[in-house]
């Protein structure tokens, strides 16, 4: 009989525990998602700001971008400082979070705003996401062998951006070619931008024009081409 109520007890205080236990850590979520900000607000220091994008580490899976000016200048005005952004997610772009305005905190620890949307959002020379997967990847065997990328009109390749010229190489390592890079969109640069740990990674081209066979021969320039993207895959 002794047993049985010592067991029951046991029993009774675990249960106790575990209730106790479930109503901690259930307070402990709400006051969490009551400290969590907003979807629509995200707050940190700014980084990699160029042109009308920025990064910031808080807003994970976005890219920020500013349709304007911040007081006459970039993006880049904001990096190292610390910002509180609040917008939306665009809508056409799942990956491009919209700053509606902007805030810095200034020398006394308070926020100033510096930035509040008053145009249109327009995405200029921004590459969707669903539009990458018209940019097959090119395979480059050899300088003399301009088929491997003539007839296409837009395609990834992999490589190395050396100056103006991506550097592609075989499988070994060893220098296929190269290719004239005319231009590289300000979408493109700052995603260059972030994939500074990166040695090589896929650029998303418009080609044009080959260059000579004679010249290729020597120079083992391939062609030319407009940078419109740069990403790991």
């Amino acid at each position: 009989m002794r047993a049985h109520k010592v067991l029951h007890v046991t029993l009774f205080t675990l249960a106790f525990a575990v209730a106790a236990l479930g109503a901690v850590m259930a307070q402990e979520s709400a006051q969490e998602q009551a400290a969590a900000p907003s979807a629509n607000e995200f707050e940190g220091t700014a980084m990699l700001g160029l042109g009308r994008y920025f990064y910031l580490p808080a807003a994970r899976g976005y890219d920020i971008y500013v349709q304007g000016q911040i007081q006459g200048q970039d993006a880049a005005f904001l990096n190292g400082k610390e910002v509180r952004v609040k917008g939306a997610m665009y809508k056409e772009e799942p990956s491009v979070f919209v700053a509606d305005t902007i805030e810095v905190k200034n020398a006394a620890g308070q926020y100033e705003t510096v930035f509040t949307r008053t145009e249109e959002v327009k995405l200029e020379n921004h590459l969707r996401t669903h539009d990458r997967v018209d940019f097959p990847a090119l395979a480059i065997t050899r300088v003399d062998k301009s088929d491997d990328w003539e007839g296409k009109e837009r395609a990834k390749v992999y490589g190395k951006l050396v100056g103006t010229t991506i550097v592609v190489s075989d499988e070994k390592g060893k220098e296929i070619g190269k290719i004239l890079v005319d231009s590289i969109t300000e979408f493109a640069n700052y995603y260059i931008k972030k994939l500074n740990l990166f040695d090589k990674f896929w650029f998303y081209l418009n080609i044009k024009d080959t260059v000579d066979l004679k010249v290729r021969r020597k120079t083992r320039e391939l062609f030319h081409a407009d940078v419109l993207f740069a990403g790991l895959y």
